[in-house]
């Protein structure tokens, strides 16, 4: 079984399109310029991960025809990486499981305030059924994986990325450390965040992203967490590096 990440989602904050733009990638009919918040499906030595729930939880699974996993990795606590936790309600009542997650303790943090009502079942007696693990900067495993967390800088926020096998996932960064980007290096699949091209304080831009992909040394890297400010997909690929993508929705690589 080869192991291959799925990118659920490829988008910023606000999606692509943007609600009541009208500039030419938010009217665009290619369907690699539609994007849903960031989030992506992990297949890797017969482990499933998600890696975020944002709003865009529900629909990305069902376009995606995923049925199952067996835990969850959360980057940062911002609504767009998990505002679609409640919907992980569908596992335990029909997978009849309980749902590992795992994030570092401001994330653990925020999952908290914003679904107070998981941590009080009297509450709400349909809330989901989660068991949350806080990670630092120690690998741990999860059914006999290794997973290596990544710390990185999201304008002020310190948030993870994550190594699994040969595969990095880092997106939202706005800052590496020397210590993070010898976690990074060498790998056959990266995925690195490039929100647009002018410089932006919490978000790598495309040529901050490039300038790291090329002291990575990774065989092939895919962009995500994209904004419409960036340009229209097949017009910014032409632009990238023999072994640089834009990823898209719904795209699938193995690694």
């Amino acid at each position: 079984m080869s192991n291959k990440i799925t990118f659920l989602g490829t988008g910023t904050s606000t999606g692509v399109p943007v609600l009541t733009c009208e500039c030419e990638v938010c009217r665009s009919e290619n369907p690699r310029d539609k994007r849903l918040r960031t989030a992506a499906y992990i297949e890797c030595n017969g482990l499933r991960l998600i890696i975020d729930c944002g709003p865009d939880f529900r629909q990305q699974l069902l376009s995606n025809n995923i049925n199952d996993f067996d835990a969850v990795l959360i980057t940062h606590g911002h609504r767009d990486h998990i505002a679609g936790l409640d919907d992980i309600r569908a596992f335990n009542y029909i997978r009849g499981k309980t749902i590992d997650i795992y994030a570092n303790a401001a994330t653990v943090e925020s999952i908290k305030t914003e679904f107070p009502y998981i941590f009080n079942p009297g509450d709400y007696l349909g809330a989901p059924k989660i068991n949350l693990t806080v990670v630092d900067e120690k690998p741990f495993e999860i059914n006999g994986q290794k997973i290596i967390p990544i710390p990185v800088m999201h304008g002020e926020a310190p948030i993870l990325g994550f190594r699994i096998d040969n595969m990095v996932y880092v997106t939202d960064a706005s800052h590496i450390s020397e210590s993070s980007m010898e976690l990074m290096k060498n790998a056959k699949l990266l995925v690195l965040n490039a929100l647009r091209k002018k410089k932006h304080p919490s978000h790598f831009s495309l040529d901050e992203a490039l300038e790291h992909i090329q002291k990575l040394n990774a065989k092939q890297t895919y962009l995500t967490h994209i904004s419409h400010f960036l340009g229209m997909h097949d017009q910014v690929q032409k632009s990238m590096p023999p072994d640089v993508f834009l990823a898209y929705d719904g795209l699938t690589v193995e690694f």
